[in-house]
């Protein structure tokens, strides 16, 4: 059986921004989330694109004063939602055309290469258990 995927919202740059900080600071009040983007940004913007990434579900803010944030996402399940739509909308939903242009195109190295392999490896024993459960 597939595994579920979080519902992720479409975010906006300065969202994605966020939750960028966030995956790398961990729990950090408004004030400091505004000192670790090191953008020429706002308290009052910083606050709003917090409390708007709180009420999507994609950070959690702590009781406490000051208020503490922390993500809700991992960096895998919104970067799986882009993926998703990246694949959708260039190649109809078909994998092998964006991994033909990718090897094809760009330079891949050995490491990379047996990661493929390895992804590969699971996903045709994925494919038969799947077919053997189906078989049966």
């Amino acid at each position: 059986m597939a595994k579920r995927r979080k519902a992720i919202p479409r975010l906006a740059e300065g969202e994605l921004e966020i939750l960028q900080m966030l995956w790398r600071e961990n729990a950090v009040t408004i004030l400091e989330a505004q000192k670790a983007l090191g953008l020429p940004i706002g308290y009052t913007t910083v606050q709003t694109r917090l409390n708007r990434l709180a009420k999507k579900g994609l950070v959690k803010k702590t009781t406490d004063r000051p208020g503490r944030y922390t993500a809700s996402v991992t960096p895998e399940e919104v970067h799986a939602k882009d993926l998703d739509t990246l694949v959708e909308r260039v190649s109809g939903g078909r994998v092998t055309p964006l991994v033909a242009h990718l090897i094809n195109h760009e330079s891949v190295s050995a490491e990379e290469i047996r990661e493929l392999k390895a992804l590969i490896k699971e996903a045709e024993r994925r494919t038969r258990k799947s077919q053997s459960r189906e078989a049966k």
